[in-house]
């Protein structure tokens, strides 16, 4: 995976990208009712689980769809693709002032 990896960065689309640890060192809350509940992983009711993530800056969604099959999983893994919400996604709601906050928020989590 660190070579596939390497491939991602020096093409200069790699934004982020870690593992993560198993659902049994997780926690979910669940919301309704009166407050939160806390339910300790693991989570034997769950049938798929995300166990990292590749966040890409690619032109499209067949781009992506061709960089991910150069990945080296085994045979019978699946990996989802999907895109991340932008600005544009959101038409007439991203109000200017929505947006100014926006942006004041992409700029402290760089610091």
């Amino acid at each position: 995976m660190g070579a596939y990896n390497e491939q991602l960065v020096t093409a200069g689309i790699m934004l982020a990208g870690d593992g993560l640890h198993p659902s049994s060192r997780g926690k979910r809350v669940r919301f309704g009712g009166a407050s939160p509940t806390v339910i300790d992983g693991p989570f034997a009711e769950t049938k798929e689980l995300i166990a990292g993530f590749w966040l890409l800056e690619v032109r499209s969604m067949d781009e992506a769809v061709e960089w991910l099959k150069r990945a080296p999983f085994p045979a019978g893994d699946e990996v989802e693709i999907r895109r991340v919400f932008e600005a544009e996604d959101f038409g007439a709601e991203f109000t200017p002032e929505l947006r100014a906050q926006e942006q004041r928020l992409v700029e402290e989590i760089a610091r």
